[in-house]
């Protein structure tokens, strides 16, 4: 059960799979590298893309700012981009709310 974490400068890239229209936003665990959010947003309008920025940055404890989708912004599989954290430190908190 491992990320597949990226350092590239001084963000981390990685995969994240999203599950939209959940009951309740939550980190589903790990599938094939990538992390399963549930999302209570519905992916209509890039309504699902703001949540999970609010999300991530509650999780890893960054500023909105600090989060970039590189990738996936009208699909579910996404690379979300998180800079000013090293990736044990990304890690870490993902797996705190495991």
């Amino acid at each position: 059960m491992m990320v597949d974490l990226r350092q590239r400068g001084d963000a981390v890239t990685f995969s994240v799979r999203v599950v939209p229209r959940a009951s309740r936003n939550k980190i589903a665990g790990i599938h094939d590298g990538a992390v399963r959010i549930r999302l209570t947003a519905p992916p209509v309008e890039g309504a699902a893309n703001d949540a999970l920025v609010s999300f991530l940055s509650t999780v890893l404890r960054v500023a909105k700012r600090d989060i970039e989708l590189v990738s996936g912004q009208s699909a579910r599989n996404k690379i979300v981009s998180v800079s000013g954290l090293s990736a044990e430190e990304v890690e870490a908190r993902l797996r705190s709310h495991l």
